[in-house]
């Protein structure tokens, strides 16, 4: 039976192979590499979570480089931030701190504190207490609060 099998296919001509050439993958993969690449920077776009989580970071180092302050000169300090500019200070240094632009900056902290509608200061005592508040830093679903607590001034950042 196998001999009369063979002999059949042998009448039949070659045997089709179904498959894909080396050229028609490249040339696959090729526009599956152009459509990613102009994808990617339409729908990606802002701020990585990592860049956002080291903003978050940044922040909190202000927060505890004033109350330090405070502590060690037994007088109020405080930081100021600008939610327009996206920058904060720590005076008496006046350098201004940039945060990355695609981050969305909320604060709240006391109403004494707040110096105009887009500059406001959380501030901290000469015993490491606080005014408390916090800062809330965003780029579309993701979010850090960077708080600070009003009885010990110990900033925290939250996911």
């Amino acid at each position: 039976m196998s001999t009369q099998a063979h002999r059949w296919r042998e009448a039949s001509g070659p045997v089709a192979v179904s498959g894909v050439t080396l050229l028609e993958l490249l040339i696959v993969l090729s526009l599956m590499a152009l459509i990613a690449g102009l994808a990617i920077p339409i729908f990606g776009g802002g701020i990585s979570n990592a860049e956002l989580k080291s903003a978050a970071r940044e922040l909190a180092a202000g927060l505890r480089v004033a109350r330090n302050h405070a502590i060690a000169q037994r007088t109020e300090a405080m930081l100021q931030l600008n939610v327009e500019t996206r920058s904060f200070r720590v005076p008496p240094d006046e350098r201004d701190h940039k945060l990355p632009p695609g981050v969305d900056l909320k604060l709240y902290t006391a109403q004494r504190d707040l110096i105009s509608d887009k500059v406001g200061a959380i501030r901290f005592f000469a015993d490491g207490g606080s005014n408390g508040g916090r800062i809330t830093l965003a780029a579309g679903q993701r979010k850090y609060d960077v708080d600070v607590d009003w009885l010990t001034g110990r900033v925290a950042i939250l996911e």
